[in-house]
């Protein structure tokens, strides 16, 4: 694990492994479905060493990582025993839109 410190602070400070419903990645970003969004502290996310920022977007709680975000996220898979399936749970009070829709097709 490379980034087993920077995998353990992540999934401590968006609640817990117990709060996150799915995790896929992109290019640069973590892409975390969240069961409560404001159990995530995205400040304390944004400070720590290896995270270019969170954006909170669509339903979506994204952590970029920036190029080694395929390391970070097989840390955090591993620590937490997610499944890699899509997420079929949709986050508390979260309604999706037409366009939010859309884009998870088309990024699925």
């Amino acid at each position: 694990m490379k980034n087993k410190q920077l995998a353990e602070s992540i999934i401590e400070l968006v609640g817990g492994k117990e709060n996150i419903i799915s995790l896929v990645h992109c290019a640069t970003r973590l892409r975390f479905a969240l069961k409560d969004e404001s159990k995530a502290d995205a400040e304390a996310i944004k400070k720590q060493v290896g995270v270019i920022t969170v954006v909170q977007s669509g339903g979506q709680f994204q952590v970029v990582i920036g190029n080694n975000v395929a390391d970070v996220f097989s840390d955090i898979m591993a620590l937490t025993n997610l499944s890699e399936k899509p997420a079929t749970e949709t986050p508390a009070g979260t309604k999706k839109g037409v366009v939010s829709k859309l884009i998870d097709l088309v990024s699925g």
